[in-house]
This record gives structure tokens, sequence and C-alpha cells, in this order.
């Protein structure tokens, strides 16, 4: 059954692989013509290796692989709400706010203590903030800490 249940695995993460490439070829040609390197680049790479990965796992299944049950299962659905509440409330609340949420929650339930958990979500979520707005000048959403 674990055999089987990888191939389904691989057939799932090829579907989204090649949904995932096509949709980064959508991407309008930047003003000024066609470029090497464009924003379809990284979305492509990142599809190219996952139907490279969903393709080795549908050959070579893992035989003695053991699904998660229990209490490591119960982690595993938390952690993905988590992600899920995540993409919900980025734009709203922000990136800075919705990311220290996150990432203390995930943090905290990978055994941190809560408070260290979440000084390392808002440290890591002002950092990249910080990286992306200003260093990199791609706009992350401000949310609720914008200035008007």
């Amino acid at each position: 059954m674990t055999r089987f249940g990888d191939r389904i695995l691989g057939l799932g993460l090829l579907v989204l692989a090649v949904a995932y490439g096509w949709a980064a070829q959508q991407w309008p040609e930047p003003f000024g013509g066609a470029e090497t390197v464009g924003p379809e680049t990284f979305p492509t790479i990142l599809a190219v290796v996952l139907v490279a990965g969903s393709l080795y796992l549908m050959i070579k299944p893992d035989p003695d692989a053991q699904w998660p049950v229990g209490k490591s299962l119960m982690e595993l659905v938390i952690s993905l709400l988590v992600l899920l509440v995540y993409t919900v409330l980025l734009e709203p609340l922000g990136f800075v706010i919705s990311t220290t949420l996150a990432v203390g929650t995930l943090s905290w339930r990978m055994g941190a203590k809560p408070r260290y958990a979440f000084i390392t979500g808002l440290v890591s979520a002002v950092v990249v903030f910080v990286l992306f707005n200003y260093g990199l000048a791609l706009s992350l959403p401000a949310g609720l800490l914008e200035v008007n």
C-alpha cells in the first residue's frame, strides 16, 4: 500500500508542477522586450525540480516508508492550517504581523518556548520585510502597519 501511496502523491505533485509551470509562463512580457531572466524564471525552475522529484517518486517509491499517524499526523495538519490561515491574513494584516504569527506558531509547535518562538517570528519577519522592501525594491504588504 505504501508504494501505491507514494505513486499517488507523486502523481498529485506532478499535476501541481505542470499547473505551476504553466502559470509561470503566463506572465506578461516585461516592458522593453524579452529578457533572459524574467519574472517567470524562478517559478519555472521550481516547476522543473518538482516535476523531476514527482517522477522519481512515481518510478521508484520508497518500499518501507511509513505515513504519519497519531500525534505526527496531527502536527502536520496543524502546520497546514497555520499556512492556510497565513495566506488568508497576509494581505489584511500585512507581512510582518502575519509572518510573526505563522513563524511563531510553527516554532512553538516544533518545541520552542512561546516567548522565544514569537521573538524569532518577529525578527525574521522584520529582516525579510526590510530585505525585500528596501534591499530588493520588492513590495510586501504592509497591512495594518501601513503609513498613510
